[in-house]
């Protein structure tokens, strides 16, 4: 039995009827060449010769009696294969359209707490002889990085042939008595520990305070983002869409103008969602404010659990210029990032250990049916580093790869940015009440990107990645 970490649990208790707190992963696989059919028997076959060594799909949630403490996590629990791993066929004629519609569908509908919490789905029907795989897996299980490892694993990528599908016990749920005891003495440890919590937080107050780094406006307390389209109750649809720039091209064009990937990121995602609030709040006056999640632990062996926190950055949609805009948000996400490192890292997820369930619950429900908007950040943005190896399931090569994190309480759009090997997958998830079709968003970071490029007196031409599917 492994304990939750407050933070891994508190993924559990934010999730209402309508906010779905699972990730999703997308792989686009190749099948040019090969003769054979490959359906839902083949990939179930090939996802237990996989699974043996993913230990935590093996995970099943158990619940402490009268909720004294976080959940724990049972391992090795058996795995019904025909309800984990599912097919679904997307619409005529199966372009990318009608896979994000699928993807979307899926987003919609949380996932069973009675069961390992994961399922994976096989996309059939997709243009060019392809076929795509779909991992949702609830976040409480694993963040952006132990999901990635997670995939690199269940790939091809220096996986032996070694795999024992009955190699394992499962393990008895343990008596109540036992998870109480086992939760009593939790708490006893977690009260020791709080004079280092306190110790921990205290020295980051007051690294902040003798820094010379001034926080923004914007990040000064009550921390409230303007009004947005954005912002409002959730609905429990899911809609999603996808686009993929080249790896080059985002590397020539940070280059030129001296920024990193991840500023070019929240460029673009300030660009994009510039455009769209002059359509939908017929004014960009103010900067947004961007949660983006910061990992403390990317050690490449870990596959489960939640090692990150999230800094505040001021995303300069209210900036024209698309040079200017890329600039000020390279500045704010510098400042942020000096004052997340002085602060402590860690500081939420070490408070969030002292959590009550409950209570915690409790407050979630009572947001999600606010009808009111997020007044903490606008959006989620994500940028994670992905396999930089092509992977290849069963033979067979995964050509684009793309994943999503959850929407948040009173927050209607996700944005995450994946790089693989040569590309790199923009991904957005919104609720059926923010912005019609997702895919206006991809398209005006894509047409922001390009303006970039114009400004910094780059070819507008676009490269296109080997073996991406038309738009």
């Amino acid at each position: 039995m492994i304990r939750l970490s407050g933070w891994d649990a508190s993924m559990l208790y934010s999730e209402t009827p309508t906010v779905h707190m699972h990730t999703l992963k997308v792989a686009i696989i190749d099948l040019e060449g090969i003769g054979e059919h490959y359906g839902i028997e083949e990939f179930r076959h090939v996802v237990a010769g996989r699974l043996y060594k993913l230990d935590p799909f093996r995970f099943e949630l158990v619940d402490i009696p009268l909720r004294f403490h976080h959940p724990m996590w049972r391992e090795n629990a058996r795995i019904d294969l025909d309800y984990h791993v599912r097919s679904v066929r997307v619409a005529a004629p199966g372009g990318r359209r009608q896979l994000d519609e699928a993807v979307g569908e899926i987003a919609g509908t949380p996932l069973d707490r009675t069961r390992p919490l994961w399922e994976l789905y096989l996309l059939e029907g997709l243009a060019g002889n392809r076929v795509a795989v779909v991992g949702k897996i609830h976040h409480a299980l694993a963040d952006g990085v132990a999901a990635a490892n997670l995939l690199a694993k269940g790939m091809d990528l220096r996986l032996g042939n070694d795999d024992d599908p009955d190699g394992y016990r499962a393990e008895p749920v343990p008596p109540a008595t036992r998870l109480v005891g086992s939760a009593l003495r939790d708490h006893f440890r977690q009260i020791s520990r709080i004079p280092s919590t306190v110790r921990y937080t205290a020295d980051g107050i007051r690294r902040v305070r003798a820094s010379n780094r001034v926080l923004s406006p914007e990040l000064a307390w009550p921390f409230t983002p303007p009004p947005s389209f954005i912002n409002h109750k959730l609905d429990a649809t899911r809609r999603f869409a996808t686009a993929t720039l080249s790896l080059s091209d985002v590397k020539q064009t940070a280059s030129a103008l001296g920024l990193t990937i991840n500023d070019l990121v929240l460029g673009i995602s300030a660009g994009g969602l510039r455009t769209l609030r002059l359509r939908h709040d017929n004014n960009a006056d103010d900067p947004l404010l961007a949660s983006v999640p910061v990992s403390f632990d990317t050690a490449s062996d870990r596959l489960y659990g939640n090692r990150f926190s999230g800094m505040l950055v001021p995303l300069p949609s209210d900036i024209a210029d698309p040079v200017e805009r890329m600039r000020a948000a390279s500045a704010a996400a510098r400042t942020a990032k000096e004052n997340h490192q002085l602060l402590g890292p860690e500081l939420i997820c070490r408070w969030s250990e002292y959590l009550p369930p409950a209570p915690a619950e409790a407050l979630f429900r009572y947001l999600g049916n606010r009808d009111s908007r997020n007044k903490i950040f606008t959006l989620p943005i994500s940028n994670v580093m992905g396999p930089r190896e092509r992977g290849r399931v069963n033979g067979r090569i995964v050509s684009e790869l793309y994943s999503v994190g959850p929407l948040t309480v009173g927050s209607g759009l996700n944005i995450t940015v994946w790089s693989y090997v040569d590309q790199i997958s923009i991904s957005v998830l919104s609720d059926g009440l923010t912005a019609g079709d997702p895919h206006d968003l991809t398209e005006a970071m894509i047409d922001d990107f390009i303006a970039v490029r114009r400004a910094a007196k780059l070819s507008p031409q676009l490269a296109v990645p080997e073996g991406v599917m038309a738009p």
